[in-house]
């Protein structure tokens, strides 16, 4: 599309927002860029933020690109427009809305509250900022057939969101979100938005739920008395300004951890998150203030969970002492390993549970399951998919847990969505467990390896922003499509994965077969050696992501610096091959 062509386009929706009812300042904005700031103009209208499978997610300011009270207003109104539509036979139709941390948050809560009961649908509001996983679990405590989450997870500080979940306490899936969207894009106008709120369908909720879900997450411990013994296990754990600062010592010091140290400057609740560049516990960074803070009280792990705390990074003492990061691949692995070795232990295995993880997660996962013959489910990027797998057995299998690459882990049913509460708790008494064996998280960690094999798992993501990074980006996945890879890593490609086109190609036989999940823009390469390198187009950034796994056998603990090193040189060696250094 012409530039010329494209500012007509943008102008004449700027127009459309200054003929509705818009706020005084929202008008001049729109003003100001017609007038003095074309770029702006264009990147704020040049498309229609989408409400995705998942709600929306984007950066803050004005305009149909952009997250604001208007564009939380039409994704609700159709949001409601769907619920009415979806549970007409009900006498009272609920939702519960929760909001993060972020700049705005609040507002967008308020918004989504207001536009609900302005629709007639009595709308549970927490009173303050409040987990993803709480959000989730006061869906089914509260008998509500919607929820909705604002929180733009750990992007950074300019971004906001809207996470929509269905009545099940996951977020939507098929078909209800490919509905939900399609409601949404039917309302064309600002003025088609229900905004004065009935304040008597508004009920506000707070430490009651904040209990029942402190009391299950609780629950979930299977060694108290190790727990007990180990109690003065030093833990630092940051809630890098978020939604974690409250619940999650809380739930740590309950299960009885008593030397739980705080990050100061970082228990400050704040959307401006001005102690880190982003609050991402995926980057090393975000933790620099925690590692501190861990050395100086002798600490032996660091725990730290993103603004909406549904996902925990950590870091562990490594045989020297020193503090490392655990990656999300690993942190599963631990997690995965002592929950089926406990459940074993306890005769609570009855062949009848079942795990799950994503299909961009560390295959070492997968090879615990088998160990243990419990069943298990690889599902899409995504923990909405895993939630539909509880949903999907619940009468028939116990579910046990289940995680991503990302630091996300779900642990029971409870919640149906990443809990970074239940799981620091978690966490915290695999560290008992392990020194009650005179070991450390890192000594499990090798262990494991030993026992199976020794995975290593790295994650690129390459950034490309606005309208020319996406288009940037779709050529890429279309490149990787058309022409893919004989070789990687000195091994044959022998399968590929195009979950797009939902088929999986074996190169040795030639035959070809479904896929089994849903449609999703993924590509898997697997080769002979056991290499596994997947290509995903991320949802909710501008940004593709390249997932490397690679593996070796890790004979004793001495070898592994030594083994760690040659299967790092051989993800470099690949990200060489795909012109990625």
């Amino acid at each position: 599309m012409e530039k010329k062509e494209l500012l007509a386009q943008v102008k004449e929706k700027a127009q459309q927002w200054l003929n509705s009812n818009i706020d005084d300042t929202t008008r001049k904005q729109i003003e100001h860029m017609l007038e003095h700031d074309e770029k702006e103009l264009i990147e704020s209208f040049y498309r229609v933020l989408e409400f995705g499978t998942g709600g929306l997610r984007g950066i803050m300011g004005v305009g149909t690109n952009r997250m604001n009270i208007y564009t939380v207003g039409m994704a609700t109104q159709g949001l409601c427009n769907y619920l009415l539509r979806e549970f007409s036979d009900r006498k009272e139709i609920s939702v519960v809305i929760a909001h993060d941390c972020r700049n705005n948050s609040p507002l967008f809560a308020r918004t989504t509250a207001d536009v609900c009961s302005a629709n007639g649908i009595k709308a549970y509001l927490f009173d303050g900022l409040r987990p993803t996983p709480e959000l989730s679990f006061a869906i089914r405590e509260l008998n509500c057939q919607a929820g909705v989450m604002v929180t733009a997870s750990h992007n950074p500080k300019e971004y906001n969101g809207y996470k929509a979940y269905w009545e099940d306490g996951g977020q939507i899936i098929s078909p209800h979100d490919v509905n939900i969207v399609e409601e949404v894009k039917n309302i064309s106008s600002i003025d088609d938005v229900k905004f004065e709120g009935d304040t008597s369908l508004i009920q506000t909720v707070g430490k009651e739920v904040d209990e029942k879900f402190l009391a299950t997450s609780v629950s979930k411990a299977l060694n108290v008395d190790l727990i007990e013994k180990h109690s003065d296990i030093r833990i630092v754990y940051t809630p890098i300004h978020g939604t974690g600062v409250y619940m999650v010592p809380e739930a740590m010091r309950r299960l009885g951890f008593k030397n739980i140290y705080n990050v100061p400057e970082q228990d400050v609740v704040s959307g401006d998150f001005p102690t880190v560049v982003s609050p991402n516990p995926e980057e090393s960074a975000a933790l620099d203030l925690a590692l501190k803070k861990a050395d100086e009280v002798q600490a032996d792990m660091v725990m730290a969970t993103d603004p909406d705390a549904d996902r925990v990074g950590i870091a562990v003492r490594d045989n020297l002492g020193k503090l490392i990061l655990v990656n999300g691949n690993q942190m599963s692995v631990l997690l995965t390993y002592y929950l089926l070795s406990q459940w074993s232990a306890k005769g609570l295995l009855q062949g009848k549970e079942f795990m799950a993880k994503t299909i961009v997660t560390t295959e070492l996962v997968a090879d615990i399951y088998k160990n243990y013959d419990i069943q298990y489910f690889d599902v899409l990027t995504g923990f909405k998919f895993i939630a539909d797998m509880i949903h999907k057995y619940e009468d028939e299998l116990t579910f046990i847990g289940g995680g991503e690459e990302s630091y996300g882990f779900m642990i029971g049913d409870f919640v149906r969505d990443k809990d970074a509460v239940t799981t620091c708790s978690m966490i915290a008494e695999i560290a008992a467990w392990a020194r009650e064996q005179g070991k450390s998280l890192f000594d499990l960690l090798l262990d494991i390896y030993q026992e199976y094999a020794f995975y290593r798992e790295s994650l690129v993501s390459v950034y490309r922003h606005g309208k020319e990074g996406a288009e940037e980006i779709a050529a890429m996945m279309e490149n990787f499509r058309s022409s893919p890879p004989a070789e990687i890593d000195g091994s044959k490609v022998v399968m590929i994965k195009d979950f797009l086109l939902q088929k999986t190609f074996d190169k040795m036989s030639g035959k070809e077969e479904p896929t089994g999940l849903p449609k999703s823009n993924v590509l898997q390469f697997l080769t002979e050696n056991g290499t596994k390198v997947s290509v995903r187009p991320s949802g909710t950034e501008p940004k593709i992501k390249f997932y490397f796994s690679v593996r070796g056998a890790l004979n004793s603990r001495e070898e592994y610096e030594k083994v760690n090193a040659a299967l790092g040189d051989r993800i470099e060696a690949i990200k060489e091959e795909l012109k990625l250094n």
